[in-house]
């Protein structure tokens, strides 16, 4: 059997055993007492992670676009004004969204690789008529990341509801949900949460709620509506079963694992480990000789990494060969510049020693494609900024 590659790519991600072993167990009723204990704690433990005591938590069974679609099936209504703030693919989907039910989009759209012009966010939202602003914290096409604390604050100085798209974040990248005044943070349970594909994740504030049971108008998505899900919430926070659509039993089970995983590992600790793995891997490509599409240091994701390819060198010939030594790599996904970068993901359960085996097949893909540099000089530089 040939060895399997390792998976370093943004999302889905490595999974821890126990993780992967809930899963694998046999499946209980949904209304079992034992599920509705795990259930009831998965929630309570959702508001730990994303750091909102207040927060009322949601478990979908779907994707992280899933999750998106609901937060702006509930919180958009027809006319409604919506400010976009986009760094990349995952923002300018929000546009796309929001316009299907009814919304007035406007975007403030970054060049590639540039975040957020906040002035020009101050400006159209003092001139504007809005009731909601929206960005993503790390967008998985441009690996930018936007500083949420910053979205909190102009939404509340403006009067309008924040809503930050957490999926290739949420666990890994520092979020304070309450503290920050962020309405709506959502994610996807197989990024640096630590669980396969399979859960829509978000954490709604109570100012967010008030506004969704003060709407005009009906929710126009069935499955998606907050009305038949935050009875199902309350009643597993409170210990009761409750059904609307059959959860994901096992993968619930599964989120619990994970997310007893991060609280014991500790959330400031967690955000420090990733922020080392972040500023490693962006060190040691640089090292290599190869640019990072993000171009400021400090608007660098710590989830993920992406670097353009150097002159000369095939993506093809590069992913083949990095795969060949053990590692699974994303190529581009931005459709102005996909064949001309690639990225890696390093969240959730990744530590140093998967990183630097990451930076040796990366090394060896460039070799692959003819590329010169110092062997080796990837590996130290990697070394000597997560040590340090």
């Amino acid at each position: 059997m040939a060895k399997r590659a390792w998976v370093m790519v943004p999302g889905p991600i490595e999974f821890e055993v126990e993780v992967l072993q809930a899963l694998g167990a046999p499946t209980a009723s949904h209304v079992d007492p034992d599920f509705v204990d795990v259930f009831g704690e998965a929630l309570a433990l959702m508001r730990t992670v994303w750091r909102a005591p207040e927060g009322q938590p949601f478990v979908l069974a779907g994707s992280g676009t899933l999750a998106m679609e609901a937060v702006g099936a509930n919180l958009i209504e027809p006319g409604d004004g919506v400010l976009v703030l986009s760094t990349g693919v995952f923002g300018d989907r929000f546009e796309d969204l929001f316009s299907r039910y009814g919304a007035r989009v406007t975007v403030v759209r970054s060049e590639i690789g540039y975040g957020v012009d906040w002035e020009k966010v101050e400006q159209e939202l003092s001139t504007g008529d809005y009731r909601l602003v929206t960005a993503t914290h790390v967008d998985t096409s441009t690996a930018v990341r936007v500083d949420p604390r910053r979205l909190g604050d102009v939404a509340r100085r403006h009067d309008v509801l924040a809503v930050l798209d957490g999926v290739c974040s949420v666990a890994g990248e520092r979020i304070d949900q309450d503290e920050w005044g962020l309405d709506a943070v959502f994610t996807a349970s197989q990024k640096a949460i630590g669980v396969p594909p399979g859960l829509a994740l978000f954490v709604v504030s109570p100012r967010a709620l008030n506004r969704f049971l003060s709407r005009r108008t009906k929710v126009p998505n069935y499955y998606c509506d907050w009305a038949q899900w935050l009875p199902i919430m309350q009643a597993y926070q409170q210990g009761k079963a409750a059904y609307f659509a059959t959860p994901a039993v096992n993968h619930i089970k599964a989120l619990r694992i994970a997310l007893r995983r991060i609280q014991d590992e500790g959330l400031d600790a967690r955000f420090e480990r990733h922020r080392r793995l972040g500023e490693a891997c962006r060190s040691a490509l640089t090292a290599l000789g190869l640019a990072i599409v993000p171009e400021n240091e400090g608007e660098a994701a710590n989830t993920l990494s992406a670097a353009w390819y150097p002159h000369g060198a095939d993506a093809g010939t590069f992913l083949a060969a990095v795969r060949e030594a053990g590692v699974v790599l994303a190529g581009g996904l931005h459709p102005k510049i996909a064949p001309k970068y690639f990225r890696v993901g390093h969240m959730g359960a990744t530590g140093p020693g998967e990183l630097l085996a990451t930076i040796g097949a990366i090394e060896r893909g460039l070799c692959a494609c003819g590329v010169g540099f110092e062997p080796g000089v990837g590996l130290r530089a990697a070394q000597r900024v997560y040590w340090s």
